[in-house]
């Protein structure tokens, strides 16, 4: 004699979110299924008939009948099950991490994923793992510098005040130059690499066509740029570009924010024909506080690198192309530097995932 089939009920607000889920494009295949057979269930129809309209076996709906019966919405998803059992566990993540601590192998300078999976005994792909989850780089690396200038409080304090909170009515811009860019002519295009990647390809052996340098400035109000380029970086070279910058400023405040390279010195004679520009040094070996350089670094990045001139007028020309459509959507840098604390540095690994 055939089993009877367990009558479902349920409440209507239940009901009414199991109507949603069969509405939504999201849920998951098996689940929406899942929901339909539920939904037909509880509108009375019996197991065979739903099987027939959904097109899956009758045990299934059977199943699923009876797993709702029994835990309700929860009943639906599946059972997590214990998987096969981990092969490397807590005992490699310790291993792996005591092993980096130790000296590399004799002839590296530092551990490599191969050097790891032979001294541990494991695959490359699980050396690789654990080192993911742990969220250990062995080959990025990250610079610090250390400013040892006595008033590196004073002089950055100054400079960020400038970003921050300008004097009013003031202009601040933010100087430096980019010397001898290099028009380099080389054979450029696509390559297909043995992985099947396409990649860009660069002819090793290049042409020297000459260099210039870049004098630029940076609106810290607006992201506005101003260059110049030029064959020398003297401090004449220099003071024709300030000259250049502040043609139409007649009595407004100029603040100018500069590293300490030689030409940005001894200009006391310029400065006194120019009452209204003030300038403010960055400390030694702090150069990140101006904002140009961020600039440069864009522009390196995105108009210098891996491309190739055929002469230095094809140079000049580029950063001129690039600085006209950087100004399309110029926007000021936010200065958001993080502080930097002697604690961020630690000697070990271990002290660091532990």
């Amino acid at each position: 004699m055939a089993r009877k089939a367990v009558k479902l009920f349920t409440d209507k607000k239940t009901f009414e979110l199991l109507e949603k889920w069969n509405r939504s494009e999201k849920i998951e295949r098996r689940l929406h299924v899942r929901v339909q057979i539920i939904i037909l269930c509880l509108k009375n129809k019996t197991n065979l008939e739903i099987a027939q309209e959904l097109n899956i076996s009758r045990f299934t709906v059977a199943k699923w009948r009876r797993r709702f019966h029994s835990k309700g919405l929860k009943g639906l998803y599946d059972i997590q099950r214990p998987g096969k059992p981990k092969k490397y566990g807590n005992n490699f993540r310790h291993e792996l991490l005591k092993v980096l601590e130790k000296s590399p192998p004799k002839g590296q300078a530092s551990w490599d994923g191969k050097s790891l999976s032979k001294k541990l005994n494991a695959s490359d792909d699980a050396v690789w793992r654990a080192l993911k989850k742990e969220g250990i780089q062995l080959k990025r690396t990250r610079s610090w510098c250390v400013s040892t200038d006595k008033e590196f409080s004073t002089k950055s304090a100054d400079i960020i005040g400038l970003y921050l909170n300008p004097p009013e009515n003031a202009l601040v811009i933010c100087i430096d130059e980019k010397p001898s860019i290099q028009a380099l002519e080389r054979k450029r295009g696509y390559v297909v690499t043995s992985s099947g990647k396409i990649v860009q390809g660069l002819k090793s052996t290049y042409k020297r066509n000459g260099t210039l340098n870049l004098f630029a400035a940076l609106n810290v109000a607006t992201g506005e740029i101003k260059a110049q380029t030029t064959s020398r970086k003297t401090r004449q070279d220099f003071q024709s570009f300030l000259n250049a910058i502040l043609k139409d400023i007649k009595h407004q405040e100029v603040h100018v924010i500069l590293d300490n390279y030689c030409t940005h010195k001894k200009n006391e004679n310029w400065l006194e024909k120019h009452p209204n520009v003030f300038f403010h040094y960055t400390p030694t070996s702090a150069s990140w506080l101006n904002q140009i350089e961020i600039w440069f670094g864009i522009l390196t990045r995105k108009a210098l690198k891996n491309a190739s001139f055929s002469s230095v007028n094809d140079l000049k020309q580029a950063i001129e192309d690039f600085i006209e459509v950087y100004h399309e959507t110029a926007k000021p840098f936010v200065w958001r530097k993080r502080e930097v604390k002697g604690s961020q540095l630690k000697n070990t690994i271990i002290n660091l995932c532990n």
